[in-house]
């Protein structure tokens, strides 16, 4: 298998740039190896290019006429590569054989000298999100690649890879290698917590913008675009006396309990509301301390359901179900507060003037003791009234507090889940229904090492990403069966 392949790589300081030279250099299935740069002065060299951006459509059309071998490789982020044996032949037997638009596999992460697996998730029809990560090596056909490519009309400035990613999985298979093919040592490594935000950024508005262009016409293509929503839903008087339950599910928060509690019995409503905690069978002082704080306080429901088997949805489910939940149900998880005691007021009148079947706010991030963290307040200002309820295909979350008419979940129940349980809710009722936004923060989310927004391993940073593009999946699929019976 000798000169199939063409190599391009993001170029970086000498001795990164030597190192990967020899790698690839050594390949007998590699033919020409090339360097992409912003810096016109550094394009002196024969196998270096100048590029606009990585990866502009303008970038890829680069790559394309640079490219005489059957395939192509790119490297998608700045560092070492290292190829085990037989790398390159795996790549090419797995897109020959399973007729695949792009190929990526496993790898090995260097950090600080040590050697750690770092597996990937395999692509679903539903893995729509622009951050999926295939790793640093994305493996394609180049007449596939340059296909595809010529179908691409608009300008795409950043997203050519997320573009021509999702114009591939239309026809073609995006198939997973499971070997640890290679390993790669990252020039500059960004810490989880800080990728969860990084599309919030207004630095990183525009490119958010037309990566959401580009998620529409994948939608529009596939069958699954929805128009926006306009019809108003009928807000019906409550049967009971309580207008709005605050939702507290809640396991082992004796630390932060007592804070949200108190958060909640702190707001000013016109109308009767309580909170109902879902005790989830807690075995340090929680219990103790929500009895105590009920005992005075009449409007506090405390709930140990029966079952031992529930995650945070299964928990809602119980909340929602109950009796005296009222016509509204809000979120207040069990280590956050509300921002003041106008925030359950602030939601209401949104929905009453809105008439939309889910209302979210905006929080503020802080850490354990309430001190600011970066990014600070998240609004979710990407969020459109025309568009959100496709656009949120592509991102991880709505956002906080959310608020939800009780009756719409009582049709599209929580999952038995503990993390994304809200995430399949919110686009359940985004396909029907119109969603209200509010931009000022109504809501403080603490983040510390004992909850579930603090950094998180590979590997369960991948059942959780995993999870959630399941749940784009099952949701798409949903809205292109909606879509036919619309005709």
């Amino acid at each position: 298998m000798k000169n199939q392949i063409t190599v391009f790589i993001p170029f970086s300081k000498d001795q990164i740039n030597n190192f990967n030279m020899k790698t690839f250099g050594n390949e007998p299935s590699v033919k020409n190896i090339f360097f992409l740069t912003t810096k016109k002065e550094i394009t002196q060299k024969d196998n270096t290019l100048y590029i606009n951006s990585f990866f502009a459509k303008s970038t890829l059309n680069k790559i394309t006429k640079y490219t005489d071998t059957k395939y192509l490789l790119i490297v998608t982020k700045e560092g070492r590569i290292s190829l085990g044996k037989n790398a390159l032949t795996k790549f090419i037997n797995t897109v020959s054989k399973k007729n695949a638009g792009i190929v990526y596999s496993n790898y090995s992460e260097i950090e600080n000298k040590k050697t750690k697996n770092h597996p990937v998730n395999e692509y679903q029809f539903g893995s729509v999100r622009d951050n999926f990560d295939f790793g640093p090596l994305m493996f394609f056909s180049k007449n596939k690649f340059e296909k595809q490519l010529t179908e691409i009309k608009n300008k795409i400035l950043w997203n050519g890879i997320y573009s021509i990613r999702l114009s591939l999985s239309v026809k073609n298979e995006i198939k997973k290698n499971n070997k640890y093919l290679y390993s790669f040592e990252e020039l500059k490594k960004i810490k989880e917590s800080k990728k969860h935000f990084e599309y919030l950024e207004k630095e990183n508005a525009a490119k958010q913008k037309e990566a959401e262009r580009i998620l529409t016409l994948h939608l529009k293509e596939i069958g699954a675009y929805l128009k926006p929503q306009i019809k108003n839903i009928e807000l019906s008087k409550p049967k009971s006396k309580t207008e709005v339950s605050i939702i507290i599910p809640v396991k082992n928060r004796e630390r932060t309990i007592e804070d949200a509690i108190r958060s909640a019995q702190s707001q000013k409503l016109k109308n009767p509301f309580n909170i109902i905690v879902i005790n989830n069978h807690s075995t340090d002082r929680t219990k103790k301390i929500i009895e105590k704080l009920a005992e005075t306080d009449k409007r506090i429901i405390h709930i140990i359901p029966p079952k031992k088997n529930l995650g945070i949805g299964g928990c809602w489910n119980v909340a929602v179900n109950h009796k005296n939940c009222g016509n509204f149900s809000v979120q207040l998880d069990s280590d956050d507060i509300y921002k003041n005691e106008k925030t359950l007021q602030t939601i209401v009148d949104k929905y009453y003037k809105e008439k939309c079947g889910m209302v979210i706010g905006a929080y503020q991030l802080t850490d354990f003791n309430l001190n600011g963290i970066p990014p600070g307040i998240i609004a979710h200002n990407e969020w459109t009234k025309t568009n959100g309820h496709n656009n949120a295909l592509r991102v991880n979350g709505f956002g906080a507090p959310r608020a939800f008419l009780t009756r719409l979940l009582k049709e599209s129940p929580f999952p038995n889940v503990s993390y994304g349980e809200d995430y399949s809710v919110c686009l359940a009722i985004s396909r029907k229904y119109k969603v209200g936004r509010i931009y000022k923060p109504i809501y403080i989310c603490r983040r510390w090492s004992g909850n579930t927004d603090s950094d998180i391993l590979i590997d369960k940073k991948n059942e959780y990403d995993f999870y959630k593009d399941s749940l784009r999946t099952t949701e798409i699929k949903k809205r292109i069966k909606l879509n036919k019976k619309l005709k």
